[in-house]
């Protein structure tokens, strides 16, 4: 039987850089670290590929973590071309242009929290005055300024109106209107800044979200794509709307995913990758990745080792 790469042990050094660790982990044969190892040699691949169009995908719960630079990093720098998430990333990214969220540990007293105003996001804590109560104070004159000049938007271009007027460069929906990259959140109304937009609604009944304009500019951007590629990272509606687009072009070329959910379940979350190709949501030759594992211990590694390579 003809054997595979020898196993290398990894060799810490000083002034290691992350490219130079992840390579080495790709070469341990050791589990998450090789694949961790593969990933990025898929993602340097990807955003090199300039008749690639790069999606991003990701949950909101990680815009709540300090892993919100790590996103900010690849929109300000135009590594990627679209964007699809929750209604909670647009929560937590504007609400921190105002206001500071907290460390915190999973096993506080949640009770005691909740008596004082405290929400809390696995260990990250967030008083109301930073979230639900900034959120309707900064949001509601935006949404009355920008209905003025019209009454009908699709979530990318109410997404820009609001990137416009954020003046703070730590913002990701600032450089996705600074930089033209659409960022689309299918489920809007599933969280403070979709309640934001019903409460306006309930004095502007001509008010509108054209969630089919979206979906028209998604057609548009997948049928003209020569390439697609994707980094998903965790599942739900952002993993599968990616996906779900993607099998009308016959699938994804590169496909990068970064999750803790279990396979056994059947969740789209726990799916894997592989399982895409039965729907021809991803090609059956893509270059393509499942990885297990946290994604803000796993992203700023692997995307700080992608730069490094570019």
């Amino acid at each position: 039987m003809k054997m595979g790469k020898k196993v290398e042990d990894i060799k810490i050094s000083e002034n290691m850089n992350a490219n130079t660790l992840v390579a080495q982990m790709e070469k341990s044969g050791g589990f998450t670290a090789k694949k961790v190892g593969e990933g990025v040699n898929i993602l340097e691949k990807m955003f090199k590929e300039k008749n690639c169009v790069k999606f991003l995908s990701f949950p909101a719960c990680i815009i709540a973590t300090g892993c919100r630079g790590v996103i900010r990093e690849l929109v300000k720098r135009k590594m990627v071309d679209v964007i699809i998430t929750t209604s909670g990333t647009l929560d937590h990214d504007i609400a921190r242009a105002w206001k500071n969220y907290y460390h915190g540990d999973f096993s506080m007293d949640d009770i005691s929290l909740h008596k004082h105003g405290v929400n809390r996001l696995g260990n990250v804590l967030i008083p109301n005055e930073n979230y639900g109560i900034i959120l309707e104070k900064k949001m509601q004159p935006i949404l009355k300024e920008i209905y003025r000049n019209k009454k009908d938007y699709s979530t990318k271009e109410i997404i820009w109106e609001f990137g416009k007027r954020i003046k703070n460069e730590n913002s990701i929906i600032h450089w996705c209107y600074k930089n033209r990259i659409p960022m689309f959140v299918p489920g809007i109304t599933d969280g403070a800044f979709g309640s934001n937009l019903w409460m306006f609604w309930q004095t502007h009944k001509d008010f509108k979200i054209n969630l089919f304009r979206d979906e028209h500019e998604l057609s548009d951007i997948v049928f003209t794509a020569k390439k697609t590629g994707a980094l998903m990272i965790g599942g739900g509606i952002s993993k599968h709307h990616t996906i779900w687009w993607n099998q009308f072009r016959k699938g994804l070329d590169y496909a990068v995913y970064i999750t803790t959910a279990v396979e056994y379940d059947g969740s789209l979350s726990g799916a894997r990758i592989r399982e895409g190709i039965s729907w021809g949501k991803v090609k059956e030759k893509a270059k393509r990745i499942t990885i297990d594992g946290d994604a803000t211990v796993l992203l700023p590694l692997m995307i700080s080792a992608v730069m490094d390579k570019l």
